[in-house]
């Protein structure tokens, strides 16, 4: 019996091509290619990202367009208006003054708001029991579906008739400092309320985002903290919050976008002024840009409203540099964060 293989017996059979013909290469395929669906998805995808820059850029061409003739106008072209606006040197004191007292409405409420979310936030993620964390953030979602009007609402007749008194407290304490006169609002109706009624409004947007990225820390860091015999704060200090640091400063840019563009709530509770002070206690002493527009748009004609454009350009610009600056602040930290 032979042992050869029968692999080995085969005969091999060789394909003869005709002279001058070049044999054919294998064919690739491409597993990467789009058939169907695919294709009209990723024409979709496209479409719905270009359409976002277009609906920008055309919000950015109309604020310009509206706002070049209060910036080109004369100053007797704007004395015939001042009727219905208050009583400035220029416009560029009007948005200027209306400028600082909408950063200073928001950062007095990002600046609240942002360490109790922070707390919140780790609570959820690292000390609550499971069942109590889901019903802590259900509620935190919830607080964040109710209207502004409301809040509103609740800041004027409930909150700035009992806060008074504290504001006076504080104010009185304030004044023993030798040079320092603060004033206090009888009515309660200020910036400071304002404030505390923004910070209320933004703390479920720094919250839900600075939980999710303390939920993100590789339980291998925390692991190991603890094993080298960290308390959990001192876990929690060396390798949640260095990996969650960019993540809550973009919750807190999300926050101040949201309390730079609040209207409803700031109008109805602040007396407003055209100030720039650090009264924060008293009435009548800033306002802020997007209540300014709400109250005066109604009412305004001709060039008064091209003057509330050009208002609405500026807080156009105040925005969209307080996204660049979080985005920036992000990309510095990449390649430690899990926001991204």
């Amino acid at each position: 019996m032979s042992t050869t293989s029968s692999s080995a017996t085969r005969p091999i059979v060789e394909t003869v091509l005709p002279a001058g013909k070049k044999p054919k290469k294998p064919r690739k395929i491409n597993t990467n290619a789009e058939r169907g669906f695919s294709r009209v998805f990723r024409w979709i995808a496209t479409g719905a990202a270009l359409l976002i820059l277009a609906t920008l850029a055309a919000v950015a061409i109309f604020l310009i367009y509206r706002a070049i003739p209060a910036f080109t106008a004369s100053e007797a072209q704007l004395d015939e208006v001042r009727t219905h606006l208050p009583r400035m040197d220029s416009l560029w004191s009007l948005i200027g003054t209306l400028i600082f007292g909408t950063l200073l409405a928001a950062l007095l409420a990002l600046i609240l708001a942002t360490p109790i979310a922070v707390g919140i936030a780790l609570f959820i993620s690292h000390y609550a029991p499971k069942r109590v964390a889901g019903i802590i953030s259900y509620v935190v979602d919830l607080l964040a579906a109710i209207p502004s009007v409301v809040f509103g609402l609740w800041g004027a007749m409930v909150l700035a008739p009992h806060i008074r008194t504290f504001w006076g407290w504080i104010a009185s304490a304030l004044s023993l400092i030798p040079g320092l006169t603060v004033n206090n609002s009888a009515t309660g109706r200020s910036v400071a309320t304002a404030s505390v009624v923004l910070a209320v409004m933004i703390l479920p947007i720094i919250t839900a985002v600075s939980r999710e990225v303390f939920r993100q820390t590789p339980a291998l860091h925390e692991e190991a903290a603890l094993a080298l015999g960290a308390t959990r704060w001192e876990m929690i200090k060396m390798a949640v919050l260095p990996f969650g640091r960019s993540g809550v400063v973009s919750a807190a840019m999300l926050g101040l976008g949201r309390a730079l563009g609040e209207t409803m709530a700031v109008l109805m509770i602040l007396s407003p002024g055209f100030l720039v002070s650090l009264q924060i206690f008293d009435g009548g002493q800033v306002h802020t840009i997007a209540a300014f527009i709400a109250s005066m748009f109604p009412e305004s004609a001709g060039l008064t409203i091209n003057v509330l454009i050009a208002a609405g350009l500026a807080l156009f610009v105040i925005s969209m540099a307080v996204n660049m600056g979080a985005r920036w602040v992000v990309s510095r930290r990449a390649a430690f964060s899990g926001a991204n």
